[in-house]
């Protein structure tokens, strides 16, 4: 999160939360009793505590001020409390049942809103929901005109575009509406990929859809069959095995999916399904324009692009940015030999290298 940010709720959080009445209650209790049952639950970005009792137990308390937490350890003494940032959060792999956020995300830039959705999909439990609320409107900065604490930096959001960021993330949006001044997301934590993207990409890789296998692993081309991160290891564009997060913090390689539903096989989906999904990547492209887009796999173009379409640069662009289409990285892909899938990925980051 913003560290002026953080230093201002460590300074002068206290004083505003004595001015804040606990508004959504009702909200809270109600996300309390969707809580996937015994499973923890987190209150991320839980400051002086004004919700985490009312959304039941077990419940951990995030925050990245201490000063918040001591005021919750007083209101809420069997809380677990833990000081870390949202968008680094540090906890293991499905831990939680689900997931409150109430005002927090707000102060997460928005080009790096994904990444940190990204890492809450990470923490909860597949079926987890989540109840999160950011500010409604256009605004982005330190400079809000109605913020009573003043220098604190936030993004506010529309509906649409929100709705697509945790759509990205790997949730399924039940709900994403404006309540006064405030957009309010209610989800569900589905068994699939989330997008691992954000501003700066080189190389945005878009996998056709997950497979079951890599939705339970946490990462695209989990399967130890599949050639994808031997070659990119190989052609130099990433240094840690199969972790997509690593890849875009440290060599600015993002990941996405052409349709985001894990299935057992590519056989499963819709043109429908390659359609929407296209239109989406484009968007996405749009927004964060990596340098360089490549296609894993040739199906999915062909299906919705290009019938004709062979590995290589191809004629139509996503976003104004290049395309590469190469073959897919799949064990059962026999015709692609290893070293060609070196020498695609080394093409494509070439590329990237020239956009």
């Amino acid at each position: 999160m913003d560290k002026a940010t953080v230093d201002l709720y460590e300074r002068r959080g206290l004083e505003w939360a004595a001015r804040r009445r606990p508004v959504r209650r009702a909200h809270a209790r109600s996300f309390a009793k969707r809580v996937l049952a015994g499973a923890p639950r987190l209150d991320l970005g839980c400051g002086a505590g004004r919700y985490t009792a009312e959304l039941g137990s077990p419940v951990v308390g995030l925050d990245a001020a201490a000063a918040m937490l001591g005021r919750c350890r007083n209101e809420v003494p069997g809380a677990l409390l833990v000081q870390g940032d949202l968008e680094a959060l540090p906890f293991g792999a499905q831990r939680f049942g689900g997931a409150w956020a109430n005002m927090s995300y707000l102060h997460v830039p928005s080009v790096r809103l994904p990444l940190a959705l990204a890492d809450l999909h990470r923490v909860l439990a597949v079926g987890a929901p989540i109840d999160v609320q950011v500010l409604h409107g256009d605004y982005e900065g330190s400079a809000l005109p109605q913020d009573d604490v003043g220098g604190r930096f936030f993004a506010s959001w529309r509906p649409d575009p929100l709705l697509e960021v945790f759509t990205g993330a790997g949730f399924e949006v039940q709900a994403c509406q404006v309540e006064e001044d405030v957009v309010r997301v209610r989800a569900e934590r589905l068994r699939t990929l989330a997008d691992v993207v954000g501003p700066g990409m080189s190389l945005l890789f878009v996998g056709l859809n997950p497979s079951l296998y890599a939705a339970d692993a946490g990462v695209g081309f989990a399967r130890p069959g599949n050639r994808f991160w031997p070659a990119a290891l190989t052609a130099g564009i990433v240094t840690r095995d199969r972790d997509a997060f690593h890849a875009l913090r440290h060599h600015r390689v993002g990941m996405t999916d052409l349709v985001k539903r894990a299935t057992a096989g590519a056989d499963e989906l819709s043109a429908t399904e390659y359609e929407q999904g296209l239109h989406r990547v484009e968007r996405l492209v749009r927004w964060l324009q990596p340098a360089t887009v490549c296609m894993v796999g040739l199906a999915g173009w062909r299906a919705v692009v290009d019938r004709a379409a062979t590995p290589g640069l191809q004629r139509r662009t996503l976003g104004d940015r290049p395309v590469y289409v190469m073959p897919s990285t799949s064990g059962a892909n026999a015709h692609a030999r290893m070293d060609d899938l070196v020498g695609h990925l080394r093409a494509a980051a070439e590329l990237a290298i020239l956009a």
